[in-house]
């Protein structure tokens, strides 16, 4: 499966949201990885459909994956879709009925994603595998950018990988926290084809030669 390489706009400048996207996707990107928190599910308060909405009237059209850190998650579900997410990704812990809110973001027209953080086991992903695009590994605790890679991430990145494919279905497999040019090519090695990066993106100078060393080492 082609490598994608998602910026999150969580290490963004927001004063200038709409020219960093464009900036970013100008210089490499596949697509926008968009957080969403809600100071209670995670202890942090980012950005809401609103956002969305507004970077679809200033006519940005990337996809846009949309990670779902709230608590209840249903309602947002529905805001998101009409806002234009393409992708809307949702903690099992986040939800009382877990199949019942794939369900609601698939007949809503977007693909849908599971995430596990840290020290959720990937108990339920057999369960739903027939429901979810994508499969989102959390390498550190979510709600804070600039955090340091959870190294335990890549055996959880090896057993998602070996269920999606006893399942044959055609998921992608993505990653996020502390990833940069130095550990991108581990976590491909593990499974991954799709990799979240914000600090290490926007942080630096030069978006473009960025992600391009970060091409280099998925060979």
């Amino acid at each position: 499966m082609e490598h994608w390489i998602a910026p999150s706009i969580l290490a963004a400048d927001f004063s200038r949201l709409g020219d960093e996207i464009r900036t970013v996707l100008s210089a490499g990107a596949d697509l926008i990885h968009f957080d969403v928190m809600d100071n209670h599910y995670v202890p942090n308060l980012t950005i809401g459909p609103l956002v969305l909405k507004s970077l679809r009237k200033a006519g940005i059209d990337c996809q846009m994956d949309v990670h779902l850190m709230v608590k209840p998650v249903d309602r947002l579900v529905g805001d998101f879709l009409n806002a234009g997410a393409d992708i809307i990704t949702i903690h099992p812990e986040s939800t009382e009925h877990l199949h019942r809110t794939l369900c609601l973001i698939r007949e809503g027209g977007a693909k849908a994603g599971i995430v596990f953080n840290p020290a959720t086991p990937l108990t339920v992903l057999p369960e739903v595998i027939n429901l979810v695009d994508l499969v989102l590994v959390m390498s550190v605790n979510p709600g804070f950018g600039g955090q340091a890679f959870i190294n335990s991430s890549i055996d959880k990145l090896k057993a998602a990988r070996a269920i999606i494919d006893t399942s044959g279905r055609s998921v992608r497999l993505e990653i996020d926290g502390g990833i940069k040019a130095s550990n991108i090519g581990a976590v491909a090695r593990a499974g991954a084809d799709t990799f979240v990066a914000g600090s290490a993106i926007f942080g630096s100078d030069d978006y473009a030669a960025t992600i391009s060393a970060m091409r280099a080492e998925l060979g």
